[in-house]
């Protein structure tokens, strides 16, 4: 008997009897494993062969373990580095421990009757149980190695997607880089800004991400500088959300119709984001379409345009007196009646004139921040009359 084996507690010759009959155990093993796993079945033939691959590696080097019980850790990785790709990917962890479980349940019923006697035998019983530890503790590695990888895979993938958005390239790339994590590129976008966490790294965004998934929502992350970026789903809890953003305004861009959209949504949130620190009270989160006098004194193009369009459009079209008589009221700081005197009509007329340019502009100068964003929307118009900001 050899050192090894005699550590063991097996003679020579047990070994023998072991190597020689390992395969007929692992066929064994996959015949108990197609006549009890209902999915085994349904494999293809070739992954039901890396199956059994791996279960007669398994067996092969149970025996030389046997010889050898300090090449356990080496042994048992060997079995899963066998496996084809294809399986490994067609193969959860959970199926993989019943696999593991049917396969040691063999070993048990057909390796300790190959001793001698009742000594070899409850040495190899022992000697099954170990091995079998082991193997479910080299399958658990593989798998959570797998998973890794997987991770850093997902999060450069998520980054290269959130880099095309705020990026605007809309290229095909972007779309199928967004199904592969996952992601409707036709679903609703809404992309909001804001400090990262001040978590340490690795993994700085962990807090945004499981905030995201305890309210359910689907969420892209990214950074860009120093800012985090998130494309949200539909439904997407906004205001919850961004409690698990670092310190500091966060800025949500407009929801868009999809991902190819999204650019537009990103380029607001940034801009609002850059502009927001003009409005210390400014709500977190805040809409980007908030901000737009703070971005008009950033030199954001894209606001002058946006609160000509949506503010001082709609009051010159409705006629001249709207725009005179908000321009009036501001000038007597917002006292009703001395606007009427100075417009020569009904302070009624005024009120219902008021009221007609919050239906039109969705402000009201009445209030301070209507004020100032229907007072900066009237000079831009006389500023750009064709449209165009230089």
């Amino acid at each position: 008997m050899d050192s090894a084996a005699a550590r063991a507690g097996v003679r020579l010759t047990t070994l023998r009897r072991v190597e020689k009959a390992s395969g007929d155990i692992a066929a064994a093993g996959v015949a108990a494993m197609a006549e009890r796993l209902a999915w085994f079945g349904r494999l293809t033939a070739e992954q039901r062969s890396g199956v059994l691959l791996v279960t007669q590696t398994g067996a092969g080097n149970f025996a030389a373990w046997l010889r050898d019980p300090d090449a356990t850790p080496r042994l048992t990785a060997e079995a899963f580095r066998s496996a084809p790709l294809d399986l490994a990917r067609r193969v959860t962890l959970r199926q993989t421990v019943e696999l593991v479980r049917i396969a040691i349940e063999v070993f048990e019923e057909s390796i300790p009757p190959l001793g001698a006697d009742e000594a070899e035998r409850a040495a190899l019983v022992h000697a099954v149980l170990r091995f079998g530890r082991e193997v479910a503790f080299s399958a658990a590695t593989v798998y959570a190695s797998a998973a890794e990888a997987r991770g850093a895979w997902d999060a450069r993938l998520e980054a290269l997607v959130v880099d095309a958005v705020v990026l605007g390239e809309a290229e095909a790339t972007l779309l199928s880089r967004a199904s592969a994590l996952g992601w409707d590129p036709a679903a609703e976008a809404t992309v909001v800004v804001g400090e990262p966490p001040s978590e340490e790294p690795p993994e700085p965004l962990h807090a945004v991400r499981r905030a995201a998934h305890r309210a359910g929502a689907t969420v892209l992350l990214g950074t860009h500088g120093a800012r985090l970026v998130m494309i949200a789903g539909p439904g997407a809890p906004l205001a919850q959300l961004s409690t698990s953003f670092g310190p500091g305004a966060v800025v949500t861009g407009p929801t868009v119709a999809g991902l190819t959209e999204a650019h537009r949504s990103a380029a607001a949130a940034l801009a609002g984001h850059r502009a927001v620190r003009a409005w210390p009270g400014a709500p977190r989160p805040v809409a980007a379409d908030d901000l737009l006098p703070e971005r008009v004194l950033d030199g954001d193009a894209q606001a002058v345009e946006q609160l000509r369009r949506e503010v001082a459009t709609p009051l010159r079209e409705a006629g001249g007196e709207l725009a005179a008589t908000v321009e009036c009221y501001l000038d007597v700081a917002g006292v009703l009646e001395a606007a009427a005197r100075a417009l020569f009509v009904h302070p009624n007329t005024v009120r219902y004139r008021l009221r007609r340019v919050a239906e039109l502009t969705g402000v009201h100068p009445g209030e301070a921040r209507g004020a100032l964003v229907l007072r900066l929307a009237i000079g831009l118009d006389r500023l750009h009359p064709d449209g165009h900001p230089e």
